[in-house]
């Protein structure tokens, strides 16, 4: 039975893992670090990639590859290929304020927005690689003038892997493209005209593929020493993912579905049959890996939420869980608004976190616990909504995320949520996804292979009345009082 290869290029770190195409058991996987910073020379991706594929035991017996990585990252390139500056990241915000400016340019008021969200299915904010490119024509003029082609981290390291032949080599897929600003998943092709309204000027972009499509194949040469020479060459390219995107193909989420991913921050998105286009910018209208849509609405508070609420009460994680199941649902009316880094949605960068509720009777380590643990999902919760009322269906909730490994979180948001939650056992989920989609490119099938977690979890829906009336009235009620940003 053949295998492929999975890699995972996030921001901490770079993962792979080796599956089987038919059955997706794992044979073996490997990592390596990233660099920290908003900002990274992505040589240091390629390293990396390098470090974690060898510690997998290589891929000379690999029928195909693909590579999912984070989302939005600038990566600009000169006539000959070469790295111009390092990559600006999906969280170096220095472009917020040209996010700004081209949402002004388009209309005033909530023209602006409505032309983005038409236009490309989004409103950009900082996070996007459209206002990068703003930022570099203002900010370095002669980076920008070198520019010959823009890319995202996957595209650049699937290029790698296929030797690198050429600008015109370069390939994409829908659900990364989606989150550039300049591609519409609604269309499905470029807005050259938002791009040149960016940089000043249209350079090269990818060739976006379809979801089974090939990049190409993988190329002797791009890998070092004996991986060069042992016969690692000709394994298929897949077209690669988003990070979101790929976990949620990882998870197996079909329409319906909507993945609820607790980590360093937050992310609530559902596979839908129609684009979405929110002029309020909550809802980012990206695609997914299958040809469907994704849309996403995303948080920046999530499982440091737990981290904090630990660290305060002295205690570790799963005695912060054991602490929260302890307490009564809806902490006696303690509420956490846990805006502890500000917030994105909603979009207050400079508001601060928040407990109401405080009494003798919640003055314990039990309520503080529950009210964190409730608080964070809330926050999630209100992401649900906005996808709702953009139409997506929500019949079930698939938690995943290191936060989702607490037996509190669990628990608790099927009581939250109001709907069936379904945790699938820890994994490297993105990493998954890119495995998966390289099976469907090597077994050559109409559909992609179905590959099924043991040990998943599930919770039915148990709303518990008043638990999010009692948090949509101290959010309210501390939005009226804290910054604007």
């Amino acid at each position: 039975m053949p295998l492929v290869a999975g890699v995972d290029s996030s921001t901490q770190s770079c993962k792979v893992v080796i599956r089987d195409a038919e059955t997706g058991a794992l044979v073996r996987q490997g990592r390596a670090a990233h660099p920290d910073g908003t900002e990274v020379d992505p040589s240091a991706w390629w390293s990396a990639l390098q470090a974690a594929i060898d510690a997998a035991g290589g891929l000379t017996d690999v029928a195909a590859i693909s590579v999912a990585g984070q989302q939005h990252g600038m990566v600009c390139l000169d006539e000959a290929g070469e790295v111009i500056r390092p990559a600006l990241l999906w969280n170096d915000t220095r472009s917020a304020g040209a996010a700004a400016e081209l949402v002004r340019e388009a209309g005033d008021g909530q023209a602006g927005h409505r032309f983005w969200a038409d236009a490309v299915g989004s409103v950009p904010v900082a996070s996007f690689t459209v206002t990068k490119l703003r930022w570099l024509a203002r900010n370095e003029p002669a980076n920008a003038a070198r520019v010959a082609a823009v890319c995202l981290p996957h595209d650049w390291l699937t290029w790698r892997l296929a030797g690198a032949r050429g600008l015109g080599a370069l390939r994409t897929d829908r659900s990364d493209a989606s989150g550039t600003g300049y591609w519409s998943p609604a269309t499905g092709r470029y807005r050259p005209d938002l791009l040149e309204r960016a940089l000043g000027r249209l350079v090269q972009v990818p060739t976006v593929l379809g979801p089974a499509e090939a990049a190409g194949s993988l190329a002797p040469a791009a890998l070092p020493g004996a991986m060069a020479t042992a016969g690692s060459g000709g394994a298929l390219l897949g077209p690669g993912a988003g990070d979101n995107a790929a976990a949620g193909f990882g998870v197996g989420a079909r329409p319906g579905d909507v993945v609820v991913s607790i980590g360093t921050s937050g992310t609530v998105f559902s596979v839908a049959d129609t684009p979405a286009a929110d002029p309020s910018g909550i809802v980012a209208g990206f695609a997914d890996v299958t040809g469907r849509f994704l849309p996403l609405v995303c948080t920046l508070n999530a499982a440091r939420v737990l981290d904090a609420a630990a660290a305060m009460l002295r205690v570790g994680l799963d005695e912060l869980a054991d602490l929260a199941l302890s307490a009564p649902p809806g902490a006696d009316g303690l509420v956490m608004v846990p805006y502890l880094e500000g917030e994105r949605t909603p979009n207050r960068p400079d508001s601060t976190g928040a407990v109401h509720g405080l009494t003798l009777r919640t003055s314990t380590p039990a309520h503080l616990a529950r009210a964190a643990v409730e608080g964070m999902l809330c926050t999630l919760a209100d992401g649900l909504d906005a996808l709702a009322a953009q139409g997506a269906t929500v019949r079930r909730v698939i938690l995943v995320g290191g936060g989702a490994r607490s037996a509190a979180v669990r628990r608790v948001a099927a009581q939250v949520f109001g709907c069936p939650v379904v945790a699938p056992p820890p994994g490297e989920y993105v990493a998954d996804g890119a495995a998966r989609q390289a099976a469907w490119l090597a077994l050559g099938t109409e559909e992609p292979p179905s590959w099924t977690p043991s040990g998943t979890e599930e919770y039915a829906g148990e709303p518990v009345p008043g638990i999010r009336e009692r948090y949509a009235q101290a959010r309210e009620l501390h939005l009226d009082r804290s910054p604007q940003g």
